[in-house]
């Protein structure tokens, strides 16, 4: 059945329209949505069928096989020609003057939609979701794959519909969505800081040097006697299995005065024997055989007192003078 000569046919509406931008019927406010300007014999032949109010289309784009949806604002465009805002032409890549396939269709309620800005300067807004919702009031569905056009302070930002539930086009009017944004297209992501690689010469001389490092010794410096004169004795260095206890055992059983010391018989024979073993012994038994008795050492002591004594040194021994002549 023909409708008008327009070729209408059965209880739905399709037909093939030039298309031309908004700019040719001096319409600006157009391109702020999604909605087109349809001529009035539409109008009559979509009163006659039984559709689904609002009024939503599909349009086909049959060179390059794109598809898209929208409404309709008016139907006052003269016929044979519909008018589209220029967005929506360069998404269905189309030229003034192509021919569009437009086709009446119901879309179900959309619950959810994700977009994806094309520049960070979107973001940059001081309030970017009220922005959004105030243009989403002036369309009527969204398709996933298509790119919207959002226009605030003079200028324009892109917008892509990256997925939209429950289909792939959903009617937006009187419906609560979910909206949720993806990163930006010239969004990056900021660089970690990479820690400087070491060469092999510098990672095998670093694994070398804790091994090369001299290990602590304790007591290394040289005596020095309250009279003056320089000491011969040089001390034993301990060795790296001497334990803090025997250190202390063997200092707690000596006493020094003036570099001597005396020391009981037990202490000698256990010291003598730590002897053995590099710990270090303080006072005149360092230099004695562990196997001599204390009996032995005292009869050395008296042997030795006899010898002649070496001068000690003696306080204020020098000349007296007066202050009055």
């Amino acid at each position: 059945m023909y409708f008008d000569g327009y070729g209408y046919r059965g209880t739905s509406f399709e037909q093939r329209y030039q298309c031309f931008s908004a700019s040719f019927i001096d319409k600006p406010h157009v391109e702020t949505g999604d909605r087109i300007i349809m001529p009035p014999s539409a109008l009559d032949r979509l009163a006659s069928l039984q559709i689904d109010y609002p009024m939503l289309f599909e349009f086909r784009n049959d060179a390059v096989e794109r598809v898209s949806h929208c409404g309709v604002l008016e139907f006052v465009a003269e016929e044979g020609m519909i008018y589209m805002p220029y967005w929506m032409m360069e998404n269905m890549l189309l030229q003034e003057g192509d021919l569009v396939h437009v086709k009446n269709v119901t879309l179900p309620k959309g619950t959810y939609v994700k977009l994806q800005p094309h520049t960070k300067d979107f973001l940059d807004i001081s309030n970017p979701k009220a922005i959004l919702e105030t243009t989403l009031r002036n369309f009527s569905c969204l398709t996933t794959g298509d790119s919207i056009m959002v226009a605030y302070n003079n200028k324009k930002y892109y917008i892509d519909i990256v997925e939209t539930r429950p289909s792939n086009a959903i009617s937006i009017i009187e419906t609560d969505c979910e909206v949720d944004f993806a990163p930006p297209l010239d969004y990056k992501e900021p660089e970690k800081p990479v820690a400087p690689t070491k060469g092999k010469e510098q990672a095998v001389a670093e694994a070398i040097e804790p091994e090369a490092e001299p290990k602590f010794v304790a007591f290394t410096g040289t005596g020095r006697r309250l009279d003056g004169k320089s000491s011969n004795y040089q001390p034993q260095p301990i060795s790296s299995a001497a334990r803090p206890s025997d250190v202390k055992q063997s200092g707690g059983s000596s006493s020094s005065r003036y570099g001597h010391s005396q020391q009981s018989a037990g202490s000698s024979s256990v010291n003598g024997t730590r002897r053995s073993h590099g710990k270090l012994v303080f006072g005149q038994n360092a230099h004695r055989n562990p196997k001599e008795s204390p009996k032995e050492a005292s009869k050395e002591s008296k042997q030795e007192q006899p010898g002649k004594e070496e001068p000690k040194f003696q306080a204020f021994s020098g000349k007296r003078y007066k202050l009055s002549k």
